[in-house]
């Protein structure tokens, strides 16, 4: 294996991170939601909790999604 197949190989191994990210996301939103209904009138510390929580999730999708194009970039170069 030479370092562009192992750069691409290493990329869509970090590709999984943004999917991760996306599932948490969706899966933080739905039980925001569904707590919310049980809930109504704590929907602000519902909100509030969910949108750092899915500030996180979001990050680390970023993360996975940088990691994936340096090592296209650098890979293809290298």
């Amino acid at each position: 294996m030479d370092l562009a197949s192992m750069a691409a190989l290493g990329a869509g191994i970090a590709a999984l991170g943004v999917i991760g990210g996306g599932i948490g996301t969706g899966i933080a939103a739905g039980r925001a939601a569904e707590g919310i209904s049980k809930q109504p009138e704590a929907s602000g510390k519902i909100m509030s909790a969910m949108i750092v929580g899915g500030a996180l999730s979001e990050a680390t999708a970023i993360y996975g999604f940088l990691i994936g194009l340096l090592l296209i970039l650098f890979g293809v170069r290298g």
